[in-house]
C-alpha cells in the first residue's frame, strides 16, 4: 500500500538536541575549532574596552564571525548574521544555540574600529607560527610578488587635488590631513607615482589610480609565500600605484620575525631586480633569483647597432674603461645620489673615430656608467643567470599565481571595505584561512600552547612559560572583571 505523507505538526519541545551531534567529524569548521585558539583576543583588546556600558560580544565569537564572513565569501555583514541562525555548523562553531540571541550586524564594524588592524595581525601571524611549529614551513627559500585589487570606490570620486580644498570645505575633512601629509612627503607615498599625487577619491583617499588596461582606483598585495606547502608568512597591502620593489626588504623582515627563519633565498620577477634589491640581498647574505630589471637595456643598444655598455672593458688597475677601439674612457663625474660614477672619453678621438657610427650619437662622445658597488652587483646578477635562479623562477609563476587565485575564492578579488586599514584587515584574515586550509589538510595537530609559546618568545620573554589555558583564564577573566563580574561567573558555570 503507497504511503501518505502526513502534514507536518510543530512540536512544542524537543529532547537530546544536540548541535555537537550534528556536525560531522570532517567537517572544516570542527577542524578549525581544534586547531585555532581564538581566545587570545582577550589579552589583545583587554585594554580598548571601557569599565561601564552594557557587556559586550565576547571578542572570541567577534573574531569568528570575521572568519566566517571571509572564510565563506559572504557579501555583506548583514547577510553574515541573518544566516547564523539558519546554518547549524555557525552556530556550532560560534559557541550559540537554537535560541541564542544573534548580534546585530553594526557590531563587527564597532570591532574593527575600536580593535584596528594590530589584532587582525597578530591573529595572522599566530597562524602561521602554527604552521611552522606543524612542520609546514620550510624557511629558507621565498616566493615574492604582488597583486591589484578594486577598490571600493568609483573612479567618479576622483577630484583633482589643486582644486580639492574647496570641495573639503563641504565634507571629508580626513582628506584635508591626507593632502597634507602628501605634501610633506610622508615616507609611506614618497614612493607613489605622480599621477596620484595630484588626483585623489573623495570616498577612499587611501586608493590610487592605476592605468592598467581601464585605469581603477585599487590596491596592492604584497606577499612572501613559502617554497613548502605554500604558506603565506608575511603579506602587507598599499596603494595600487606602489612600486612593489620598494616591499621586498620589508617581506624578508616579516618573514623572519613570523616564522623565526631567516631566508636564504628569495625569489622574485624582474620587477623586484633593481640595484637597491640586489645590493640589499648582498649585504643580507641572501641569494637573490631576480630577473634583472635592466636587462633589457643591455640589448637595446645593440638592436638599435650600437655597441653595448658590456663591449667596453673596465681596467680596475687604471680606473677606466677601454672602448672597442682601443681608446680609454676615464673617470669624470661622481653622482652621489645615484651612486655612480661616468666614465668618458675625449670629444675629439671620439669624433674623429671609425666606429662611432656603432659607439654614439652624441657630439661629446660615449659615457659609461659605473655603479660604486659595481663588482657585488654584477655577482648577484651573475646569479640570478644560473640554472637554479632560472627554474626557481619559473616555479615563482605558477606558485605565486595559485596563492592570488585562493585569494579571490574568499572575495579578495575587490575590498570589502574603504581605507587601508580596513584592507589589510580583509588581506590578514584572507591569509589567514588560505594557511589554514593548509594546517586542516597536511597539520599534525599541533598544541594550541606552543603558538602562544613562539609568540612569547618573539616578544623576548625569556620568563618560564604558562600554559595557554591559563593564560586565557586569566585574560577573559580580567577582560570580563572590566564589563560585568557576573558575567564570567555565567560563562564558567
Amino acid at each position: 500500500m503507497m504511503g501518505q505523507e502526513d502534514l507536518p505538526q510543530g512540536k512544542l519541545f524537543y529532547y537530546q538536541i544536540s548541535l555537537e551531534q550534528r556536525i560531522r567529524k570532517n567537517h572544516p569548521l570542527r577542524r578549525l575549532k581544534e586547531l585555532i585558539d581564538f581566545e587570545f583576543v582577550y589579552k589583545e583588546v583587554r585594554e580598548k574596552y571601557g569599565i561601564q556600558g552594557n557587556v559586550s560580544v565576547p571578542p572570541p565569537v567577534i573574531l569568528k564571525l570575521m572568519v566566517l564572513l571571509v572564510f565563506y565569501n559572504v557579501r555583506s555583514e548583514r547577510e553574515l548574521m541573518e544566516t547564523v541562525p539558519e546554518r547549524l555548523d555557525w552556530l556550532w562553531f560560534l559557541g550559540y544555540d537554537f535560541d541564542s540571541e544573534i548580534p546585530n550586524h553594526s557590531v563587527l564594524s564597532k570591532a574593527r574600529c575600536r580593535w584596528g588592524e594590530e589584532v587582525f595581525r597578530s591573529f595572522f601571524e599566530r597562524v602561521v607560527l602554527q604552521c611552522v611549529e606543524s612542520g609546514l614551513v620550510e624557511g629558507s627559500k621565498i616566493f615574492m610578488d604582488s597583486s591589484l585589487i578594486d577598490a571600493d570606490a568609483s573612479n567618479n570620486s576622483v577630484v583633482d587635488t589643486h582644486s580639492l580644498k574647496r570641495h573639503l570645505k563641504k565634507s571629508y575633512k580626513e582628506l584635508e590631513n591626507r593632502l597634507e601629509d602628501r605634501e610633506a612627503g610622508e615616507e609611506k607615498v614618497q614612493d607613489r607615482r605622480e599621477v596620484n599625487r595630484r588626483y585623489i577619491s573623495t570616498t577612499d583617499p587611501d586608493a590610487a589610480i592605476v592605468r592598467r588596461g581601464k585605469g581603477k582606483l585599487r590596491y596592492q598585495t604584497h606577499r612572501a609565500v613559502d617554497s613548502g606547502k605554500e604558506i603565506i608568512t608575511a603579506t602587507e597591502v598599499t596603494p595600487g600605484d606602489v612600486n612593489e620593489a620598494q616591499r621586498m626588504t620589508s617581506l624578508m623582515d616579516r618573514h623572519q620575525e613570523n616564522t623565526g627563519i631567516k631566508a636564504e633565498t628569495v625569489v622574485a620577477d624582474s620587477k623586484y631586480g633593481t640595484i637597491k634589491n640586489y645590493l640589499s640581498c648582498y649585504d643580507r647574505g641572501v641569494k637573490a633569483h631576480l630577473p634583472d630589471l635592466n636587462k633589457h637595456l643591455d640589448s637595446k643598444g645593440s638592436r638599435n647597432g650600437i655597441f653595448s655598455d658590456k663591449a667596453f672593458t673596465y681596467e680596475r688597475e687604471t680606473d677606466t674603461y677601454l672602448c672597442p677601439s682601443g681608446k680609454s674612457l676615464k673617470r669624470k663625474t661622481l653622482h652621489k645620489e645615484r651612486q655612480s660614477v661616468d666614465y668618458s672619453g675625449s670629444s675629439k678621438e671620439c669624433i674623429s673615430c671609425e666606429l662611432k657610427p656603432q659607439c654614439t650619437r652624441s657630439k661629446a662622445g660615449r659615457t659609461i656608467k659605473r655603479h660604486l658597488r659595481q663588482d657585488e652587483l654584477d655577482q648577484m646578477r651573475a646569479l640570478s643567470k644560473t640554472p637554479l635562479s632560472k627554474q626557481d623562477i619559473k616555479t615563482r609563476q605558477h606558485l605565486m599565481e595559485r596563492s592570488f587565485a585562493r585569494a579571490k575564492q574568499y572575495g579578495f578579488d575587490r575590498a570589502r571595505w574603504r581605507n587601508l586599514w580596513r584592507i589589510s584587515i580583509q588581506e590578514y584574515l584572507t591569509a589567514a584561512i588560505q594557511n589554514i586550509q593548509v594546517l586542516i589538510i597536511h597539520g599534525k595537530n599541533p598544541i594550541k600552547s606552543t603558538a602562544m609559546e613562539m609568540a612569547q618568545v618573539k616578544s623576548g620573554n625569556n620568563l618560564v612559560y604558562r600554559s595557554v589555558q591559563f593564560t586565557n583564564h586569566i585574560a577573559r577573566f580580567t577582560f570580563l572583571r572590566k564589563i560585568d563580574i557576573r558575567t564570567y561567573f555565567l560563562a564558567t558555570t
